[in-house]
Formats: C-alpha cells, structure tokens, sequence
C-alpha cells in the first residue's frame, strides 16, 4: 500500500543534547541493521547521509566487501539487504536523489522523540495521504538527539512520536529500535486500511 518506500538516517547536521549543531559517527549496527530491518519492509533504498568526507569512505567500504561475490556465498541475507543501502553527503542531496529516482519528489516525513505541533500524521493518516496522492514516502530518523529545527520546517509533516510504558515519561530509543517500530505501524495501518476497504 506505499507505493515506494525509502529510509533516511542524518547523521549531520543533528542536535546534541544541549541543542548544538554537529555532526554524529556512523556505525556499523546502524549501517546492518536497519538495512536488514529495511529488505524486511521492502524499504526501496536506505541512504545514510553524512557530510564528513572520512564516513563516507568508510560507509563505501563497507558497503563494497558486500557487493563481492564471496559476501553473498558467506551471508546472501545480508548481501541482499545491503544491496539497498546508499549514501548522501546532504539533506539536500538525499531529497535530488529519491527525487530522481522517482521522477517527481517524495511525501518526506519526519520522526523524533519530540515532535509536537499541527502537523503530525498519524501512520493511519499517513499512509491514506500518500496513498490518496500516489506519492513515494521518504521518512527520515535523526541521530544524535534528533534533526534540526530548519530540516523538519522543509518536509511534509512528521509521524506522531512513539510513546512506550515508562511513567516517568523516559522516551530515548535507539534509532534501530524506532526505524523497526515506526515501519511495523506503518504495515499495520496499511493492513487496517486494506481490510477496511
């Protein structure tokens, strides 16, 4: 039901926790892991966006051991599913890219621990918005203590923040743990959605 699905994941510029810009260090649990959870949804491309030169060699060179042959006779799950991984040196670059692909520009959401304000989708909302505009989604997740102010203010919206049980209102999880979340509620309201129709 979403027409075509991709993963952003900022490391830079994001927020520290005292509000400060900079910019954060990938890792290779972010890199494998959301791509895993990424072929899982049948996420079209997760692209990882740096600006810090040295990453981004790293993140191709990572990337290239599993474009080998002996990478997909040694593990051909996670062959497959980083097969879907690129990367970005911008926000800006990110949004020309899917854009490209696509032929026009995708629905791009937002996500944090955070977001308040009018324009919030629920992922029930979500996925009748695009569905109605038969638009690609890009939903973009913040590292560090989450995207910037400016970023958010340049999208269409953002999904309401995931709340668990705490109650003393302790909301931090890892982004792995949220790009896995977020895109079970979204499956589950595209199943809710079919069923309905």
């Amino acid at each position: 039901m979403i027409k075509n699905f991709y993963l952003g994941l900022i490391h830079g510029p994001v927020r520290n926790k005292f509000e400060q810009e900079v910019v954060t260090s990938v890792t290779n649990l972010d890199i494998h892991d959301i791509a895993r959870t990424g072929r899982t949804f049948d996420i079209k491309k997760y692209f990882i966006v740096t600006p810090v030169e040295a990453q981004t060699k790293l993140l191709n060179r990572v990337l290239g051991y599993w474009e080998k042959d002996q990478a997909n006779q040694y593990n051909p799950y996670r062959f497959d599913a980083l097969s879907r991984v690129d990367v970005a040196k911008s926000f800006e670059e990110l949004i020309e890219r899917v854009t490209q692909i696509e032929g026009e520009k995708p629905f791009v959401v937002t996500t944090g621990a955070n977001l308040k304000g009018e324009n919030l989708f629920t992922p029930q909302s979500l996925i009748n918005k695009i569905n109605l505009d038969n638009r690609s989604l890009l939903l973009l997740f913040g590292t560090g203590y989450g995207l910037l102010d400016r970023m958010i203010a340049e999208t269409d919206g953002s999904l309401t923040p995931i709340n668990g049980f705490a109650p003393d209102g302790y909301n931090h999880l890892s982004v792995r743990s949220a790009v896995a979340i977020y895109c079970e509620l979204l499956r589950n309201a595209c199943r809710s959605i079919k069923s309905i129709d």
